[in-house]
């Protein structure tokens, strides 16, 4: 009898712990980012994020990173893994494969979620205009301003979305894990590389972290909403 329940109350127990799972990143995910941004702006963060910029450099040069030499590369191609260039052609290839399961309004909402990440980046960057660190010489060049870390932000929307998106795409509970441990993998990796790279305070991976996290987290509770509406494709099993 028990197992008869079970069974009956599990949908909507998988449901509602879903729903709750994104309200929370929602909730965490804003609330981290707003307080890391009141502490960049009165420069409580100053000390802490100068202090492990600079324990990531030799003591005798600071222009050359600590470990063995090839981690330096293996970090530029890291990056690159969060850079618009190679995310918008890892999108376009996820777009085309919804649209060739003829799934349009699923690439739509796609397109329109990692767009409307992009856009609220760049108005971040121009919000609070932090200028790029200066404790150490940048191993990487980059122009734009440097709170929230952009890299970080957009790897975490768009690695995010598609690990919940590819997960909702089966019904074996050991693959959805490892489609979302795969997204955070790849965004903690690209978050990582920034500051070793010297072009990013810590603080700044931390906030594009947390500012990604609650955008992916509300695409994701949107999304649920438009398929129950439905106005979007639901993920086949």
């Amino acid at each position: 009898m028990l197992r008869s329940l079970w069974d009956r109350l599990r949908p909507w127990v998988a449901v509602e712990t879903a729903v709750l799972a994104g309200l929370l990143g929602v909730v965490l995910g804003a609330w981290a980012f707003l307080a890391l941004a009141d502490e960049v702006r009165e420069g409580d963060t100053h000390a802490f994020d100068q202090w492990l910029l600079r324990a990531l450099r030799r003591a005798e040069d600071p222009a050359v990173p600590i470990g063995p030499r090839w981690l330096g590369e293996v970090a530029r191609d890291l990056t690159a893994l969060g850079g618009v260039s190679v995310l918008s052609l890892l999108s376009l290839a996820v777009i085309g494969f919804l649209l060739l399961r003829r799934q349009p309004h699923g690439a739509m909402f796609l397109a329109t979620s990692l767009l409307g990440g992009l856009l609220l980046s760049t108005l971040f960057k121009h919000l609070y205009a932090r200028e790029r660190p200066s404790v150490v010489p940048h191993l990487s060049t980059f122009e734009s301003a440097s709170f929230p870390s952009g890299h970080s932000m957009l790897s975490a929307v768009a690695y995010l979305t598609l690990g919940v998106m590819l997960a909702r795409l089966t019904a074996q509970r050991s693959l959805r894990w490892y489609f979302l441990g795969v997204a955070v993998l790849l965004t903690g990796l690209v978050g990582a590389s920034r500051v070793f790279l010297g072009v990013h305070y810590p603080t700044d991976v931390l906030a594009g972290w947390s500012a990604g996290l609650a955008w992916a987290a509300l695409c994701a509770l949107v999304a649920r909403w438009l398929q129950r509406r439905g106005e979007v494709e639901r993920p086949a099993n």
